[in-house]
């Protein structure tokens, strides 16, 4: 068994992880594998005829100019404005952008990084939510930590479940803020547009913002929450099956922006104008809201500048690693969200 043979066959072979196969192989700055388990590795890649890829040889020379960006959908403007702030800070210290979007498929996002740490990349940035599949999370980790143990840096910009740098937005705190903001105009009666049920991010708004109701005395009635795709599409059809409900309530929030301007469409769609027929938020603050009438309340996320963060922190040296850096929200109001009237 020779050419062919991987860093996955000799992981396989000594029943390790992948991470810990590199590790035992290319060596780690800051994580040890016991002499036993190394042994173990060793022996599995002598049998297997198994030569350490060239993406370990390069790293040992120097890094290359490559970053490799994964997220989750590039014509979602939040990943996009991601993307730019990515872009332009790669540019500035002569790096080139490789882009793959995993277009919300499972495992795309292993895939990809394993794709990256084959050509060579010296960086890696994983834009997306976790979901609640763990094992994928943890086959996803493993291929991080291969990265980061060949020499890559990588950084994620999701939920703390990756050994990696990670960039943490406060979703729960910026939707509970938005909740109480919305209290205090006066908004008592809502309904929540969550989309999909096992996305961490979408959870995290809805928890944040059932939080700020409970905190002001209230509380969201169960079925006055509407599941759906991350999506346009998905807020649009979400609004349809909600006000199919005839709900009473006087505002919905959707848990990114994109769904709330599905959300606006189906409303006129049924005859009903925002925010006269009923208020509507959102969260994210994304560009194309200049052009939305009336202007959306949202949540404003600094996501150019996340994009950039993300590559200052790969490029970072002598830290200790991994590091968590948590950004906040601001609520912004707008005339999509209207006072009620005393």
């Amino acid at each position: 068994m020779t050419g062919s043979v991987t860093l996955h066959d000799v992981a396989r072979r000594a029943g390790v992880s992948l991470a810990t196969a590199s590790r035992a192989l290319n060596g780690s700055a800051n994580r040890v594998v016991g002499e036993q388990l190394r042994e173990r590795v060793l022996r599995a890649a002598a049998e297997l005829r198994y030569s350490p890829n060239a993406h370990a040889q390069a790293m040992a020379r120097g890094r290359t100019d490559v970053v490799g960006l994964s997220l989750h959908d590039i014509a979602d403007p939040y990943f996009s404005a991601v993307a730019a702030g990515v872009m332009r800070e790669a540019g500035a210290n002569g790096l080139l952008v490789t882009m793959a979007s995993t277009q919300r498929r499972p495992g795309a996002e292993t895939d990809y990084v394993g794709a990256f740490r084959r050509h060579w990349a010296s960086v890696v940035i994983v834009v997306g939510s976790r979901t609640d599949d763990r094992a994928a999370t943890d086959r996803l980790a493993d291929e991080l930590a291969a990265f980061e143990a060949e020499g890559g840096r990588a950084v994620a910009v999701s939920q703390p479940r990756l050994p990696v740098d990670t960039i943490s937005i406060d979703n729960h705190g910026g939707a509970r803020d938005l909740g109480e903001a919305l209290h205090d105009l006066g908004h008592r009666r809502f309904a929540v547009l969550g989309g999909p049920g096992d996305l961490l991010t979408a959870s995290e708004r809805v928890a944040g913002f059932r939080a700020a109701l409970s905190r002001r005395g209230g509380r969201l009635d169960p079925d006055h929450v509407v599941s759906g795709p991350f999506t346009r599409d998905g807020g649009y059809d979400a609004m349809h099956r909600l006000l199919d409900r005839e709900p009473d309530v006087t505002c919905v929030f959707a848990v990114n922006d994109v769904m709330a301007v599905g959300a606006m469409a189906a409303m006129r769609d049924r005859g009903l104008e925002p925010p006269a027929g009923m208020a509507v938020a959102g969260f994210d603050d994304i560009a194309t809201l200049r052009d939305v009438n009336p202007g959306l309340t949202t949540v404003r996320i600094p996501l150019e500048e996340i994009g950039a963060l993300a590559v200052r922190l790969a490029l970072e040296d002598d830290v200790a690693r991994p590091r968590v850096r948590r950004v906040g929200g601001e609520v912004v109001l707008r005339a999509s969200t209207p006072r009620v009237p005393s």
